[in-house]
Parts: C-alpha cells; structure tokens; sequence
C-alpha cells in the first residue's frame, strides 16, 4: 500500500529562520513591511499543528473582521493549501458552543478569533498562540493571551506575534527592552520572495521597496527602516490610541448623527459617520475610506450600510436588489443624520446629494482653528474622559491599493503621520503637511461644525 506524500515548500532565511528555532515564552517580530514576518509565524505554527497531534493554537488579530482579508489569506494560499487541498486541515465555521477553527486529522486545532469578541477564545487552553499585528492590542490583552497557554501538548507554551514599528515608548518596544519579550529585528533580505540569496532584487522586490522608498518621515522610518521612531512636529501629540481607539459598542439610538465628507478620487474618498452622545462626545464609529471610485458609487454604498428592506416585493430574480427596486420599501436601520458636511466641492456635493437624496451642509475649513478644536477634544475634559473617539473597526472597507502603496487606510491610520510643515522659510506650527489627511480633513470638519458655531442644515430632497 502506498502512502501519498505533500510537499510543502518554505525556506526561511534570517530572523523568519530564528522564529522557527524560538523557544522563549513571548517572541515579537518587528521590522519593516513585506519582510515576510506574518508567513514565518504562520508556518511555525502549521508545523507544530502537524508534528503534535492534539496541539491546540490560535490566530488572533485585534478584530476577527480584520483577520479574513490578512492572515488567513496567507495561511489557506501560502502555508495550509497543500494541506486543505487533501483534507489533513479542513475549516470549520464555528458554533455557539465552539469559535471558528482548523481542524487537523491528528487532532490538532488551530482557532480563529479577535480580542473583540474574546469570551469564547480565552475560555479555552492553547500552546502556541499567534497575535498579528500586534501593535492593535492593549497590554492586558497581550497578558490575558499569555495566561491561557497552558495546554502542554508540546514542550513549550509560546506568544509569538509580528507588527511595524511605532513610537519607541509603545509598551511593545518597552516590553522587549526589559527583556520579558524576545524581539527579532526583520529585514527585507529576510525575504526571498524580495531579495535574492546574492543580495539582488527580485522583479517583485524593485517594485515594492520601490513603492516604500518613496514613503516620507515617520512612514518611511518605520515600514522602510525599520525603526521604533517617534514623528516629529506630530499635530496631535495628544492622541493616545490607548484612550481614543476604543472597542464597538452598541450605539443607543436616542444619540445624534453626524456624516461628514472629504471628496476625493485618486484620493481616498473619505465619509465619516459620527455619533454624539448627551454629553457632546464624538464617536467615529463608521467610515468609508477608498479611492478610485465615483461618488455616486460611494453614496450607494453608504446607503446601504444604513438601510435594509422591510417590505419586499418578492422578485425571485436571482439579480433582485432590494436597494435598488422601486417596489421594496427601504427603511433607516439608525438615526439619519442631522447634517451631511461636505467639502466645498459644488460638483460632487451635487452629485452627492442627488444620489444620497439629502441635502448637505458647507464645511468650516479654517485650518488653524479646526486644528485646535480637535487638539481640545483629544485632551481629557473635567471628568477626566476625552470628548472625541475612534471606534476600532469604524473601516467598513480597508482600500488593497491604499494598502499596497503602504498608505493610510483609515483616519486612525492618519493620525501617526499627521505633521506640521517645517520645511525651511516656514514658521513652525503654522500649516500641517497636506499628505495622507483626508481623514484629518473630514475629522477637522466634525469638530468645528460642532466647536466652532457650525451652523446645523439639512435640508431632504
């Protein structure tokens, strides 16, 4: 009887070679993007599923959401197809008993989950866990992560996690210089897929670290370089993402809503959703942020995200919309908003408030002014809270053109790199660099209409 053989081939090289030799409790890889820090974890992690039968390990990112469109991308097409194509690793969606996982014919599981929906993974024992982007978690989520590896199905209990550097005071960085964390520094050579045993450039590599060298300032240091850096002349040094950036909630329906828009093409197109609560905070809870599409198409799209069919005309089409058929009746699943703020655009607000059959309100756009409201709501107020934040997972979207010229993808993507022009000549704190804030723009905009003596307008179609 013959035994059918898989080959899998994978060749690490430099720290994704180290990875796989780790044995320390919490291992970090930092470096640059597209040094192929995710793949080395991913494969470690697939190994040790196959070499320990009944091996339990977990994936885990922040936000589930954001898990389907990065890692497990690489995991079915790069790390796990041979093996899913036979059936030794099969996919299983979850249940209200159990999270989504990959079962191996061995009994080995891997499990798929988010910290922001974390009852259900952290009620359960791992070996190896793997945290990407793990500079998206808070340190309690990093130490609750630890506290459940436990399973002792091989010989050592393992955190392993990759991230792009940030500032050098972020408690990642902390963590490893007290030595409680290993940190691998990564570099594209790493890569073969990049760079060639010879030192060489692939094809592929001219044109992605092509695509990084021509990052500027902080983008540059960090996704180019490598380094822990700190931007200089940051606009909004308040910003903390452990206060701001804060986990979903449910919105109570009673709070007001406030769309606000930044026009833009080969630009993102950016419209944000805002909720105000009885205290005057600001949520950003929702946003669209994508470039290259028109802005009729955005305003569908923002239609949708708020409105469902309650009557439906029961077509059986098999291409019936109900969100674009006359005969269903379309109802607002949350609040419409009290205002629609644009940029002063008279074309695309038209064409935005055609297909959005709202009315919309000229924005407030003096710089300097909006600069220091939002600065104000960033600061903690009498009660000790802010009065502005950033929902985690506001991005209905996340732009794979944006995200593969290493740009922003978000407002919360902005604000890291958001600077004041000191070009020489210039006074400082004068005009912020006008790059990547189209979100810095919308956000500006929220704030004064609501700061500033904004005038409230809306006027229905």
């Amino acid at each position: 009887m013959t035994t059918a053989q898989l080959e899998h081939r994978y060749q690490p090289h430099g720290s994704a070679l180290d990875v796989m030799h780790c044995r320390a409790p919490e291992v970090l890889m930092s470096g640059p993007a597209g040094t192929g820090k995710s793949r080395a974890c991913l494969e470690k992690l697939h190994l040790l599923a196959l070499a320990n039968p009944n091996m339990r390990g977990i994936i885990v990112r922040k936000t589930l959401a954001s898990l389907g469109s990065t890692a497990l991308v690489t995991w079915r097409e790069w790390v796990a197809k041979e093996a899913l194509d036979a059936g030794i690793v099969r996919w299983y969606g979850g249940s209200a008993q159990e999270s989504p996982q990959y079962r191996y014919t061995n009994g080995s599981v891997i499990t798929v989950g988010g910290m922001d929906k974390s009852t259900r993974i952290m009620s359960s024992e791992y070996d190896v866990a793997y945290v990407q982007e793990a500079i998206e978690l808070t340190e309690d989520d990093w130490e609750a992560i630890t506290t459940r590896l436990r399973n002792g199905r091989i010989s050592f209990q393992q955190l392993m996690a990759d991230t792009n550097p940030s500032v050098p005071t972020h408690w990642l960085k902390q963590r490893a210089d007290r030595g409680d964390t290993v940190l691998l520094d990564c570099r594209h050579e790493d890569n073969p897929v990049l760079v060639r045993e010879d030192g060489v450039l692939t094809d592929r590599g001219q044109a992605y670290i092509g695509a990084l060298d021509k990052l500027t300032g902080v983008r540059h240091l960090r996704l180019r370089r490598g380094l822990w850096v700190a931007a200089e002349g940051l606009v909004y040094e308040e910003y903390d993402p452990r206060v701001h950036l804060i986990d979903r909630f449910e919105i109570p329906e009673d709070w007001t809503r406030w769309w606000v828009v930044d026009f833009g093409f080969t630009n993102p197109f950016v419209l944000q959703m805002w909720a105000e609560d009885p205290d005057g905070r600001l949520y950003l809870y929702r946003e669209i942020y994508h470039s290259r599409r028109l802005v009729e198409d955005h305003a569908r799209h923002a239609l949708r995200l708020v409105r469902r069919c309650e009557t439906c005309c029961g077509s059986r089409a098999r291409a019936h919309d109900c969100h674009t058929c006359e005969d269903c009746r379309l109802v607002w699943t949350e609040p419409k908003p009290t205002a629609v703020i644009c940029d002063h655009d008279a074309e695309d607000r038209a064409t935005l408030e055609r297909h959005l059959d709202m009315g919309t309100v000229a924005a407030t756009k003096t710089v300097r002014d909006g600069i220091q409201a939002v600065q104000s709501r960033f600061k903690a107020a009498g009660d000790g809270r802010p009065r502005i934040f950033i929902l985690r997972d506001a991005v209905v979207e996340r732009d794979p053109q944006l995200a593969d010229a290493k740009r922003p993808t978000s407002t919360e993507e902005e604000l890291g790199g958001y600077v004041w022009d000191q070009q020489p000549g210039k006074q400082p704190k004068e005009q912020p660099v006008k790059a990547d804030d189209h979100g810095m723009d919308a956000m500006r905009y929220m704030t004064a209409e609501r700061d500033l003596g904004g005038t409230t307008r809306v006027r229905w179609l």
